[in-house]
């Protein structure tokens, strides 16, 4: 870390990506080159998106200020890996290891990681961050794009419609078997 003339200070911080689900990034003919990875996927509507997984475990370090809020990290990885989902699906975490327990803490949005990285000390047992999906147990609909949630609509119907189908299914066997142990009981 260093100092600067007006009292902040920059460094590194090491961010480990935990991430479950796939991440979408905009779908091009040529690969992005550097100019476009400054401009960042939000510069321009992204009107086509591919999907992938980032591999397991990626690292991201990051040069930042004191003064740079969690928000402002999880917006600069994004803009690192050309992601074009919106930050708020993300949650920047802090990692701990006390007696070889591992402990995870969302960091609240206006925290700053560079300060708590210097607080903690050397070490990553004692502090290190982990950008993982944003699990509040509430789902936020904002964060989805109109696309998003018109396939989610769909995804339900689907489902909705099986379970129709499944329960008709069920109840018409029923009827028939019943239908079955009439017939044989009564002499015809």
């Amino acid at each position: 870390m260093s100092l600067n003339k007006d009292g902040s200070y920059t460094g590194f911080i090491k961010v480990q990506l935990k991430l479950v689900r796939p991440v979408s990034v905009p779908a091009t003919k040529r690969p992005p080159t550097m100019q476009d990875a400054r401009k960042g996927p939000r510069a321009q509507a992204v009107k086509r998106r591919t999907s992938f997984y980032l591999p397991k475990d990626t690292v991201k370090h990051l040069h930042i200020v004191s003064h740079t809020r969690a928000t402002e990290v999880i917006d600069a990885l994004l803009r690192k890996f050309m992601v074009v989902d919106n930050p708020r699906k993300f949650a920047l975490f802090e990692r701990c290891e006390k007696d070889e327990q591992v402990c995870l803490r969302k960091l609240a949005d206006h925290e700053q990681p560079l300060r708590l990285r210097l607080l903690a000390g050397p070490g990553e047992k004692a502090l290190s961050f982990v950008l993982k999906e944003n699990e509040t147990g509430e789902v936020n609909w904002d964060a989805f794009s109109l696309p998003e949630l018109q396939n989610f609509l769909r995804i339900l119907q689907r489902e909705e419609e099986e379970h129709v189908r499944q329960v008709l299914h069920k109840y018409a066997r029923c009827r028939q078997k019943m239908q079955e142990a009439l017939a044989a009981r009564t002499p015809g």
